[in-house]
């Protein structure tokens, strides 16, 4: 007969949910977080356990490293060698524990991640403090469980007599879950578990007052005192961690910065590297060198100055960019009653008193049944002592010693156990003198079971106990605190002289989006010739500004960019800029219309734009102030087709000039633009009638008497002075600039306020390219339509009418 089959039919879902779950089950309560009792994961757990079995203790020599891993992959821990070399070396490493409770000698890791030697080479042992974790563990203070092959028992939890979840931290990841909780001061601690049995109800307030914070082993500065009170009040909460810097002065009126602590689990060797790759790319100035002068007498990094260097300003660019400042995240997360659970420090101060409270108990009735015992023998001796010829003619007579215990217990009353104790004793304890010394003995042993009775009859004693045994403990180990705890977080500022080098250069922008800076020697080299440009472009901007300046460019949709000067390309005075879409996104189709650079963003400075469709809006350049610079952001609302057509930075009391193309032009102070906000649409300009629309806007000073051009597409240009103009106010229709014809009319292309040097170019429409000096040009009242600069028969009429930039310095002081 055949067998059935064994076979169950399940859905993979089920089997693989079953699964995960038992395999997630024995992660987190067998490998990744730490007992709530002892604050030991169950690898360090064995590894300690080992070597207290093996009596490898810090009163004992060390002894190779290779031979604990042996045994507590052999008796507890059927794992990797090296994990649990590395689980043992971490317990050694003083960087990284509180107080480290394996000693090690040999090459143990480095601060800088560099690997600990291979453990054939390594000796280690417990260190003293270790020891309390074990101390009394023989005194059946703790439950045993079997090993994994049933040969010998290991503990469940170490009696941990010191709070070692809160001083040595832990931090660990399983599945579903994490930890991390950060070292602190053993003296703090102890103090703060005396106050919470003395006053169970104590608040965090209280229990603050005790423990300040997190005292990593690496020292450094907390900030942010209300990161450690969520963290402590909720088990999650985060704080700043930097390192500790100073500015020293060195000769040559130089400065440098030395750091000699660093934040805790931060990679020496990788916070140097990154602090010189910000030196090499030059996204910080003024440091002329990083060195780690670390060695057998501390930590210690200096980062050497450039001569006139902002110190404090590259100390806060370290701080915000490199790991000389981290943020550490709290997530107390430790098992208790075999579950993960996340807990406030009561709730750990509370477990650990819980679980001092049972160990202190289960060692007091172990201690107090051992003194019974012995009690019960030495009066069996003192007994025996007092009718010692009658037992020793009994014992003589008897055939074996098990014949001897019968008849001693049947003749004199004695018990088994005192039975085996009489005739297990040696004939030099029969002398005379021995009495004293077995009563002097009964008096003590009835003083220690009184004593054990009375602890166990009460809690208060039990807790007097723990606390006088916690106050010993604090008094061998504890050390001073070596982090410094500050309450506020520091709002790291610096200057943009500190990342950027100050340079004067030379930026151009051309209208079809081509940008750049060039050296004022590239330029001067070639003479201010030879600008490489791409046919029918041309220049909207040609500026000296500084590195540390910032530039915004309008396009014709509306929208602005906004670029730091040190953030355009560096290319030379003969070659091709570098198109804005490689810097920003834009439309294929959109146009540069103006830059705009600025240096401060002043309250009292405005941006004035002109569109098409004759709207004018004014804003302050403030709200231009933009943080992203990564996309193109919107200038001001266009509304259907309209575009803009100029924009210009005022100080509020300038003069605005707008044209259309029919030949009307309105003169009007900027004050009758109303200030809005940076998306509104703006006010109407000037009042255009079907098929009409804005040519040009300008913005001028009209204390200077200028002139104004104007190009039609016919190829007519003239010079009018503003005088032939009445100043009027906004939103009118403006008075006519030019004679109207019945047959081909003029219309306006261009119109420019302008000055001696400025040159108007225009483009016709067969592609050739004109340009004229307006100021030869002689003036002309507003009813004629000028005088012909081409034929426009056989050229083509005016397709494109531009001021050709000239090279200006905004910021230049010498001028002012």
């Amino acid at each position: 007969m055949s067998q059935p089959e064994k076979y169950l039919d399940l859905p993979l879902e089920e089997v693989i949910g079953d699964r995960f779950g038992r395999y997630s089950k024995y992660i987190i309560q067998d490998r990744a977080l730490p007992d709530a009792r002892d604050g030991l994961k169950p690898v360090q757990r064995r590894i300690l356990y080992a070597m207290y079995e093996e009596k490898n203790t810090h009163d004992k020599n060390f002894r190779k490293a290779a031979k604990t891993v042996g045994t507590v992959i052999g008796n507890y821990h059927p794992h990797g060698d090296s994990s649990v070399y590395e689980a043992m070396v971490r317990l050694s490493q003083q960087w990284k524990v509180r107080n480290d409770l394996v000693e090690m000698h040999g090459n143990n890791g480095s601060i800088d991640g560099d690997p600990p030697a291979a453990m054939r080479y390594t000796e280690a042992r417990l260190s003293s403090i270790a020891s309390e974790l074990l101390r009394d563990i023989g005194k059946e203070t703790v439950d045993f469980i079997p090993n994994f092959d049933d040969t010998i028992s290991e503990p469940v939890v170490l009696p941990a007599k010191f709070p070692n979840l809160l001083v040595n931290g832990s931090t660990g990841i399983s599945s579903g879950y994490a930890t991390d909780i950060p070292p602190h001061n053993l003296s703090e601690v102890i103090d703060a578990v005396i106050m919470k049995i003395d006053k169970p109800t104590a608040t965090l307030e209280d229990l603050m007052s005790s423990i300040k914070g997190p005292d990593f082993p690496t020292g450094g500065i907390i900030q942010g005192i209300d990161g450690i009170k969520k963290a402590y009040e909720t088990g999650k909460g985060k704080v700043v961690v930097r390192g500790r810097a100073k500015v020293e002065d060195v000769r040559g009126n130089r400065q440098q910065i030395v750091i000699d602590e660093i934040p805790f689990e931060v990679n020496k060797a990788n916070m140097v590297k990154k602090m010189d790759e910000l030196r090499i790319d030059r996204k910080v100035e003024g440091i002329a060198e990083v060195r780690d002068e670390t060695d057998r007498t501390g930590l210690r990094v200096v980062i050497e100055l450039k001569k006139d260097a902002n110190s404090q300003g590259v100390l806060n660019y370290l701080y915000k960019n490199t790991d000389l400042q981290v943020t550490y995240h709290f997530n107390m997360v430790a098992i208790q009653d075999k579950t993960p659970k996340l807990l406030s420090l009561p709730q750990i101060l509370d477990a650990y008193i819980a679980h001092q409270k049972e160990v202190v108990t289960r060692q007091t009735i172990f201690d107090l049944k051992k003194a019974n015992d012995r009690a019960h023998i030495v009066e069996g001796l003192i007994k025996a002592i007092s009718i010692l010829d009658k037992l020793i003619a009994t014992i003589r007579a008897s055939k074996d010693k098990s014949d001897a215990k019968k008849r001693i217990i049947s003749a004199y009353d004695f018990s088994e156990a005192q039975a085996e104790a009489i005739v297990m004793l040696q004939l030099y304890r029969l002398t005379n003198t021995d009495i004293t010394s077995l009563e002097k003995e009964a008096e003590e042993l009835r003083k220690a079971i009184e004593e054990l009775e009375s602890i166990l009859a009460s809690d208060k004693k039990l807790f007097q106990t723990i606390k006088k045994d916690l106050k010993q403990l604090k008094k061998s180990f504890a050390d001073s605190r070596k982090t410094v705890i500050e309450d506020k977080i520091e709002e790291l500022t610096f200057n943009i002289e500190v990342t950027v080098a100050s340079e004067d250069v030379l930026v151009s922008t051309t209208r079809d989006g081509y940008v750049k800076r060039t050296s004022i020697r590239s330029y001067g080299a070639s003479n201010g010739e030879d600008f490489a440009m791409k046919e029918e472009d041309y220049l909207v901007g040609l500026t000296e500004l500084n590195t540390t300046d910032n530039l915004l460019l309008f396009t014709n949709k509306g929208k602005y960019i906004y670029i730091p000067v040190h953030a355009l390309p560096d290319i030379r005075w003969k070659d091709l800029g570098q198109h804005i879409s490689n810097i920003v996104s834009i439309d294929k189709d959109e146009r540069i219309i103006q830059g705009v650079p600025v240096r401060e963003f002043n309250d009292e400075n405005y941006l004035v734009f002109f569109t098409k469709n004759g709207m004018v809006k004014r804003s302050e350049l403030a709200l231009y102030n933009a943080q992203r610079h990564s996309k193109a952001l919107i200038a001001l609302n266009l509304k259907g087709d309209d575009e803009v057509i100029n924009v210009f930075q005022t100080d509020g009391n300038s003069d605005v000039f707008v044209a259309s193309n029919k030949g009307f032009g309105l003169w009007y102070h900027e004050s009758e633009i109303s200030v809005v906000g940076q998306r509104a649409a703006g006010v109407k300009a000037i009042k255009l009638k079907e098929n009409e629309y804005v040519v040009n806007g300008q913005v001028f000073d009209d204390l200077s008497e200028p002139s104004i051009v104007v190009v039609t597409q016919r190829g007519a240009c003239k010079r009018m002075k503003l005088r032939e103009f009445e100043k009027s106010s906004r939103a009118k229709r403006g008075l006519i600039m030019l004679r109207e014809l019945k047959s081909k009319p003029h219309r306006v292309k261009g119109l420019f306020i302008v000055d001696e040097n400025d040159t108007i170019c225009f483009r016709t429409a067969k592609g050739n390219t004109h340009s004229l000096y307006p100021l030869e040009l002689s003036t002309s009242d507003r009813y004629s339509n000028g005088s012909f600069v081409i034929d426009s028969d056989n050229e083509g009429e005016v397709s494109e009418v531009w001021k050709e930039a000239i090279y200006s310095k905004p910021f230049d002081e010498s001028a002012e």
